[in-house]
């Protein structure tokens, strides 16, 4: 029987549909229910039961409204929102290194029930698979005044802290690994070997949890691929309350948001969002209204990740980090950024976000035939996700940390469609999912050989690096923008004989572009 004993109490999983000799078990809780007295609370224990519980079907996803393919949807009165789900070998010999995975969603959206986090694959590669849901949108990183509506820290009646604190998401995400060191031996993992690992917003969390304090001692190694630049301030988050308290017709209290249910701040932050996208004069919000992000609280976290690293908080902490070369081309392809068609447009974006004109203009030279949307899919590329993400492994480096760095490239013409190396494209590729139907659209349509052969180089990556600290290429040497140490994912058909060094997408051709220019960093 596949029946596992954690410290809450016994659970049986079912074997992998695509390989029986995978055990998965499914909507396993890790924390107590976050609603009624504990809404807006720092997670709790789960209350322990008794006999067997049957952890056979992925849990309730956090509070929000997207529906994405294949994936439960979130309906009011799913409570028990902090489970995860995990995938190790039947047979396994035990004391296995340990992947755990935070999903993106900018903050609003997604779980770790879509079909492209199944841990199937990997597990084949001899690792435990934990993928996990915590609290997102206002439940998870909304800011909850004190009891007097001030926006200052509220001390605990006991002096343990804030009893409403911001960052509830990425608590969670802690309480996750805590009980990942506490029990995941039961389920074949090692709690020394455990790797934590996020894309997009999952990844700039893990980014955050490798530079704070508390979550010190947890995972000794990180994967992020495609981390978002938004950071925000408490100023800035309480700014944000106030707008979605003001659209869900509640005052911006603590007593004002306790009487909202979930659903109505969920709709109240998409009408926040929609107002954005409707006014082209509403600055930076205006071109992909994402509200919500981790907050500088002073308490869980102090500074950006990437100001963090490079004053050397990521300790001994080993990173692996990976963007896409075209990345902010699928926003636009769902529709979710706003079309910047005209010289006009392009102007007021670059005035928005403070970038130089040398910045802009050395774009347009190196895209010469390229219409205005491009040269600004390509600078919103690097402003978002490439250039963050590169200057988080490069700040490590250089702080004496160990890093690799990665590019995914790979591209594909499909059905009169040009897929490009896209935001979330190589997720499934790393995971081994190209055969779900729900992610054809990412990678456009069903995988060749080719494919087929990339994402098994991508999954061994994941499974040297969280086995042994080596993903197969050298890690960066620490001399900024040396750019000497970087694997360029491409199928075989795309390499042309190289997978190192310059020249090799949109994004490295712009890095001294960037350089010279700076980054801004953004708030959600």
């Amino acid at each position: 029987m596949d029946v596992f004993t954690t410290k809450a109490g016994a659970v049986r999983g079912r074997r992998a549909a695509r390989d029986r000799g995978i055990v998965a078990v499914l909507g396993l809780p890790y924390a107590a229910p976050p609603f009624g007295d504990l809404r807006f609370r720092a997670p709790r224990p789960v209350e322990p039961w008794d006999g067997v519980r049957d952890c056979s079907a992925f849990g309730p996803v956090a509070p929000q409204s997207a529906e994405l393919p294949g994936a439960p949807v979130w309906s009011p009165g799913d409570e028990d929102i902090l489970t995860l789900n995990i995938w190790t070998p039947a047979d396994g010999p035990g004391d296995l290194p340990v992947l755990v995975w935070i999903h993106g969603g900018a903050y609003v959206f997604g779980s770790a029930a879509q079909p492209d986090f199944d841990g199937t694959a990997l597990a084949g590669r001899g690792l435990v698979v934990v993928t996990l849901n915590s609290r997102i949108g206002f439940e998870g990183f909304g800011h909850v005044p004190d009891a007097e509506g001030h926006d200052g820290p509220a001390p605990d009646s006991d002096g343990s802290g804030t009893p409403f604190p911001d960052n509830r998401g990425l608590l969670d995400q802690i309480a996750a690994l805590e009980w990942v060191r506490d029990n995941i031996s039961a389920f074949g993992g090692s709690p020394d070997r455990v790797t934590l690992a996020g894309q997009s917003s999952g990844a700039t969390s893990v980014a955050c949890l490798t530079v704070a304090d508390r979550a010190r001692g947890l995972f000794r190694r990180a994967v992020l691929h495609s981390a978002v630049n938004a950071f925000a301030t408490v100023e800035q988050a309480a700014r944000t309350t106030a707008e979605v308290a003001g659209a869900a017709g509640v005052p911006a209290t603590r007593a004002g948001l306790l009487a909202a249910p979930p659903e109505a701040l969920v709709a109240a932050a998409d009408r926040v969002c929609e107002r954005y996208a409707q006014d082209p004069g509403s600055g930076q919000r205006h071109y992909d209204p994402a509200i919500y992000g981790p907050v500088a609280d002073g308490v869980l976290l102090t500074a950006d990740p990437l100001e963090a690293l490079a004053a050397g908080a990521g300790g001994t902490v080993e990173l692996l980090v990976c963007h896409t070369t075209e990345e902010y081309w699928l926003l636009d392809a769902v529709g979710s950024s706003a079309k910047i068609t005209t010289e006009e447009q392009l102007a007021a974006f670059a005035a928005d976000f403070g970038l130089p004109a040398s910045l802009v203009e050395g774009h347009r030279e190196r895209l010469p035939d390229a219409p205005v949307l491009d040269v600004y899919l390509s600078l919103y590329s690097g402003l978002l996700f490439a250039e963050y993400s590169t200057r988080l492994a490069e700040a490590h480096a250089l702080a004496g940390g160990r890093a690799f760095l990665a590019r995914f490239d790979r591209r594909r013409d499909h059905t009169g469609q040009r897929v490009r190396a896209w935001h979330c494209a190589d997720v499934p590729f790393a995971f081994g999912n190209l055969h779900e139907e729900s992610v054809h659209f990412l990678v456009g349509g069903p995988p060749g050989a080719a494919d087929q052969e990339l994402s098994r180089r991508m999954t061994r990556a994941w499974a040297d690096f969280a086995a042994h600290g080596d993903p197969g290429w050298d890690a960066l040497d620490g001399l900024a923008g040396s750019g000497a140490a970087v694997r360029v994912w491409r199928t075989a058909e795309e390499r042309q004989g190289t997978e190192h060094g310059h020249g090799l997408g949109a994004a490295d051709g712009f890095r001294d572009l960037w350089r010279t220019a700076g980054l801004p960093l953004l708030a959600p």
